[in-house]
């Protein structure tokens, strides 16, 4: 699963690997601040097809290509009476997403990136549960894979899905709140002593693919859909200071010393899993 994640890349940054035109709901160039440890129901960054390309949401001033903008993390379906479904919805499961009626019409036509530059993962020990920072060993930027939505509120509503500490709530020029999903897959082999589930990160191959909202096959969608290899990613313990989604800060990211993970390469010299270093 995924339920916390970082992104403190600058948004001109990120504007320009994504290949991000101007404009969005409201545009997130130049409004996005580091952020060590967001949270389910906060506004995240997701980069969208714009509406050049048949099919893409009409709510969009772009006139083609990518834009980045924020939705609300964890999906609202459109026929939800009440938000505070979305709260248990950040994450929807590759294997099963076009089969859920919250899912499988966002799955087929609104499919989105959701942007970050690391996530958290927590291990289950005899002493608690350990967190544990993860990113792609060249320390970049990545989408996961995402699904949105639009979901029309009651006015009385809005006060109701406001961001703790975010008055701001990503809306429409309709007024309806947008909303996503990360999907998440199995483990990998360097994350599987530490949970059996991941989110899922495409390639940078596959993004165009995964955006485009003519492509409606859900086979061939379910294959980009796989655990990313584990030989381009990397971890390392960190307190459990991040447990608090008020904490977002870079002690969040900081290393813990007395813990270490062992890499899939490792295995080949009798290594076996995180392993705890002498604290004396």
């Amino acid at each position: 699963m995924c339920g916390r994640f970082t992104l403190t890349t600058p948004s001109d940054e990120l504007a320009e690997y994504f290949r991000v035109l101007e404009g969005g709901l409201p545009s997130a160039r130049g409004r996005l601040r580091p952020r060590y440890n967001i949270a389910p129901t906060q506004p995240v960054a997701c980069v969208r097809r714009g509406p050049g390309a048949e099919g893409g949401p009409e709510d969009s001033p772009n006139e083609s290509g990518n834009e980045l903008l924020e939705m609300r993390w964890g999906l609202i379906p459109y026929w939800a009476k009440e938000p505070s479904i979305g709260n248990r919805m950040i994450n929807a499961r590759s294997e099963t997403v076009a089969e859920k009626s919250a899912y499988k019409e966002p799955f087929r036509r609104r499919r989105c990136l959701v942007i970050a530059d690391g996530f958290y993962e927590w291990q289950k020990t005899e002493s608690g549960k350990q967190p544990y920072y993860i990113y792609l060993d060249e320390h970049r930027p990545f989408g996961f894979a995402g699904l949105w939505e639009r979901w029309k509120p009651r006015g009385d509503q809005l006060d109701e899905i406001a961001a703790p500490g975010r008055p701001d709530v990503p809306l429409s020029e309709d007024g309806r709140v947008v909303s996503c999903a990360i999907l998440t897959t199995d483990a990998n082999e360097m994350l599987a002593d530490i949970h059996d589930r991941m989110p899922v990160i495409l390639p940078r191959e596959h993004w165009d693919t995964w955006l485009d909202p003519d492509v409606d096959d859900a086979e061939a969608l379910g294959e980009l859909l796989g655990p990313y290899p584990a030989d381009r990613m990397d971890a390392h313990p960190v307190s459990t200071h991040v447990n608090k989604p008020a904490n977002d800060d870079a002690r969040c990211i900081e290393p813990l010393k007395r813990l270490r993970i062992v890499r899939p390469d490792d295995e080949r010299d009798g290594a076996r899993g995180p392993t705890q270093e002498p604290l004396f």
